[in-house]
């Protein structure tokens, strides 16, 4: 069953990184006492809520800023000191 739910997100979100972001921030969010968006059945877990709505299309995502690439700079190297 939650396989199911997994496909049927990752339909509605672009990658499996961002999913796991949006499912987490709603799992902590319905943690702290955030209602839920759909019908709860009292064996739900709330990832099990949260995948199911983002699969119904009720909770989605905005990406701010768009990707940065980023050139990493080598680390600077720094001389031992010597002990006196």
């Amino acid at each position: 069953m939650r396989s199911e739910l997994v496909t049927r997100a990752l339909t509605k979100v672009s990658s499996p990184q961002i999913l796991i972001n949006v499912i987490s921030k709603r799992v902590r969010q319905l943690g702290l006492g955030y209602r839920p968006m759909i019908a709860v059945s009292p064996r739900m877990t709330f990832m099990d809520v949260a995948l199911h709505e983002v699969a119904d299309g009720k909770l989605g995502y905005e990406v701010i800023g768009g990707p940065e690439v980023v050139e990493a700079k080598p680390a600077r190297k720094t001389r031992a000191k010597k002990s006196s």
